[in-house]
């Protein structure tokens, strides 16, 4: 099926002064919507373009020939999530609770949430040049927090991802310049939309239909 730009669950101004209208802006209408068109083009020329966009992911990851498809399927994926990822007044700074399953969960996981909070920053940080960091729950239905290079994602490596950021220089620079360790942070303690997290988290671990 197509790739197709989604729009923003919020206006481009919401998620200020955390992210800035300009950032969405040019991140959304700009870097996504080239990973849609790019995207549509190399699905059709590979003969994939009736697949679903996670069979596309997981096929193309593993035929190097298709690296290109990988790239801008990958990120359109990753992008889709990453504005659900998000929301006016998110994080726990602002009196949101995690819903309790979830919550459970990541102490289980981690000892706690400040625990969890710092690998995930440093997972951020520690990811050279550009990519991704995740929360993510493996096939045995345990947390854990991984990095990926460029548009990699855990659907990729068969993992299941309950949430992402993404460390490339196009999500921060405008607002942050070099500072990804201040973005990372303004997006764990006041973006991250923790409900649709849960979401995921109590759908279980995806499966891709070959």
């Amino acid at each position: 099926m197509a790739f197709e730009l989604p729009k923003l669950p919020y206006a481009y101004d919401a998620l200020a002064p955390y992210m800035s209208a300009e950032t969405l802006e040019f991140h959304h209408d700009k870097h996504h919507n080239a990973y849609v068109v790019k995207g549509n083009e190399l699905a059709q020329a590979a003969g994939l373009a009736d697949k679903t966009l996670e069979q596309v992911v997981v096929s193309s990851f593993k035929n190097p020939a298709q690296a290109g498809l990988f790239n801008n399927a990958g990120q359109h994926w990753n992008h889709i999530h990453f504005w659900h990822w998000m929301k006016k007044d998110g994080g726990p700074k602002n009196g949101k609770a995690i819903p309790t399953n979830l919550e459970s969960m990541i102490k289980e996981s981690f000892g706690s949430y400040d625990t969890f909070r710092g690998k995930f920053i440093e997972a951020g940080m520690t990811q050279f040049g550009s990519g991704w960091c995740w929360l993510i729950l493996d096939a045995n239905g345990k947390l854990d927090v991984m990095k990926t290079p460029n548009g990699e994602n855990p659907l990729a490596h068969g993992k299941t991802a309950l949430l992402g950021c993404d460390v490339w220089e196009h999500s921060y620079y405008i607002d942050y310049r070099n500072a990804r360790q201040k973005y990372l942070e303004a997006f764990m303690d006041n973006l991250v939309n923790w409900e649709y997290v849960a979401e995921l988290f109590e759908k279980g671990p995806v499966k891709i239909a070959a």
